[in-house]
């Protein structure tokens, strides 16, 4: 019976970001389909208000499903999740900004974690209660694209652990740590 117990712990735990279901769960990330996205821009700031037929014509099957399906990527898949790269994450649906790499962190959970987004405006806050379990999802602030979820269990200084799938990430390094590296590869 304790052995049950503990198994149905570990369970709900792991399922802390991560919900399954039947439908295909995406590995990678999918930023290509920007190019032939008219509403993808890093500098407009209006809202983006499109029906989900027109959303699935202009994203990837990946994209879609995590974004528009409130889907989730298979935890430890993405890239992002252990990239130390210096820069600014975009929504990979609309391209508004969302979270600047110093506020990432490891936090173990599988899935590229933050602990502050980039302005009060591009994220929303929505509660979640599927799956039997009380948590708040993260919405981008121009497209209300799903991210992920966000929990109250973060390093300081906010202790909160934005955790959000890389599929839905697109990602610009910072143009000094690309003018910072090219000075050593050049000195090596």
């Amino acid at each position: 019976m304790k052995s049950i117990l503990i198994l149905l712990l570990s369970t709900i735990l792991w399922q802390g970001c991560y919900s399954q279901n039947n439908q295909k769960n995406p590995t990678k990330m999918d930023t290509d389909n920007k190019k032939n996205n008219p509403v993808y821009s890093r500098t407009d700031s209006s809202k983006v208000v499109l029906k989900e037929d027109e959303w699935k014509k202009l994203l990837s099957p990946d994209v879609f499903y995590i974004a528009r399906q409130k889907g989730t990527e298979r935890p430890f898949t993405s890239p992002f999740e252990t990239s130390k790269e210096i820069g600014t994450y975009y929504c990979a649906v609309c391209g508004n900004a969302l979270f600047k790499s110093d506020t990432k962190f490891e936090s173990g959970c599988g899935w590229p974690s933050f602990y502050d987004p980039i302005s009060k405006s591009s994220i929303i806050y929505t509660p979640d209660n599927t799956h039997g379990m009380q948590r708040t999802e993260v919405q981008c602030g121009r497209c209300k694209s799903h991210l992920g979820h966000v929990f109250d269990d973060g390093p300081p200084p906010t202790g909160l652990r934005y955790c959000i799938n890389g599929v839905v990430l697109d990602f610009e390094k910072a143009k000094d740590a690309e003018k910072k590296y090219e000075g050593k590869k050049g000195g090596l």
